[in-house]
């Protein structure tokens, strides 16, 4: 049986390894081919620095599959310092994790783009960190009743990653069209808490076992990651480019709008009886065209100018419908608006690319 774990050990380390090494040559070729679509404005980025925080988490996974390894192969795997070492390498690779799901637009919300939030969650890892080191220190190894006291901070801080990672692969696959993955990066999740299992109940260390489903979901995990950031990669190359978007005003309720690389040409969209949509969008040109770069900005939240980011995603969900569009040349809210931080969203659109009816423009004004 040794010679078992220190196999999955090694086989461990190396997944762990390739699928990082994969993670950062796909993030600095992203970093290489997208810079002007990522640095367009001074908004907070997901994409690059997911896949970074991501590549992270596997790295601390090769730390630990070296500290495994070792305290093997000079027989300390059984002492206090060891558990000590996994346990806190454990809660590292979380925290990295957590990180990386703050960049997640399919995220949970109060997790996406939240800071505070993270903060918040951040600081009770640091709290379990230090739970886990004491419980480490003070009652080792030992089992009550069947349960590893020392180990089960760490299980129940890695139950609720599971819980946060399954709702976000979940969403991030079924809103671009890949259900199958969306169902297996769920199921891989559901394994990655079943491994966490052992740690605590005694009654299931079954090291083959164990281990071999442990192996199963790292190197599933790898793929996933690989998935999740080739379409990362597709979604940036289908952005439409500021530069080609352009948007006329042409009285109330009536746009004409132009998105070449989606195939869109001069369509003229009747917002109808959606006025509501409508108003937002013509104020968001409003502020985009005529403010200072400072000002072009409107707050989205229950306390804002806008009440909620379902307004947002109803003015693109209703050019679709009106235009007719195929899913692949559908627009995404993050085409036409961008999130620049703090609950603070603005037109993608250029100000020189942006027309508005003079009448129009009057009428607006003294309704402001």
């Amino acid at each position: 049986m040794h010679q078992v774990t220190q196999f999955y050990n090694l086989s461990h380390i190396f997944i762990s390894l390739i699928g990082a090494i994969l993670l950062l040559a796909i993030y600095t070729n992203i970093r290489k081919h997208f810079r002007a679509v990522l640095e367009e404005d001074s908004s907070i980025k997901r994409v690059d620095k997911g896949l970074l925080y991501l590549s992270f988490g596997m790295l601390i996974w090769v730390v630990a599959g070296v500290w495994a390894y070792a305290s093997h192969y000079f027989s300390f795997h059984k002492t206090v310092s060891y558990q000590i070492g996994i346990n806190l390498l454990s809660t590292i690779n979380n925290l990295f994790w957590l990180l990386a799901l703050f960049y997640f637009y399919d995220a949970p919300k109060f997790i996406y783009q939240h800071k505070k939030n993270v903060k918040i969650i951040a600081i009770i890892i640091v709290i379990v960190a230090s739970l886990t080191f004491l419980l480490s220190f003070f009652v080792s190894n030992h089992s009550y009743y069947g349960i590893k006291l020392a180990a089960v901070p760490d299980v129940l801080l890695t139950t609720f990653l599971c819980y946060l990672m399954a709702i976000s692969f979940y969403r991030t696959f079924m809103y671009r069209g890949l259900k199958v993955v969306s169902i297996i990066s769920v199921l891989i999740i559901i394994l990655l808490f079943i491994s966490q299992l052992p740690d605590v109940f005694v009654g299931l260390d079954n090291a083959f076992v164990n281990q071999l489903i442990k192996i199963i979901t790292k190197t599933s995990l790898v793929a996933v990651f690989l998935v999740l950031a080739t379409s990362w990669v597709i979604q940036l190359a289908n952005t439409p480019k500021p530069n080609e978007l352009r948007i006329k005003f042409l009285d109330w309720s009536l746009i004409q709008l132009s998105v070449p690389s989606k195939g869109i040409y001069e369509q003229t969209i009747d917002f109808g009886s959606k006025t509501t949509q409508y108003k937002n969008l013509l104020n968001f040109a409003y502020r985009r065209k005529f403010n200072d770069p400072t000002n072009q900005c409107i707050v989205v939240n229950s306390g804002g100018e806008i009440k909620s980011q379902t307004y947002l995603t109803r003015i693109i969900d209703n050019i679709n419908t009106i235009l007719k569009l195929d899913d692949d040349a559908k627009l995404e809210r993050k085409d036409l608006i961008t999130f620049v931080g703090e609950s603070k969203y603005r037109l993608r659109i250029l100000p020189e690319h942006i027309s508005i009816d003079d009448a129009l423009l009057s009428e607006f004004e003294k309704g402001k």
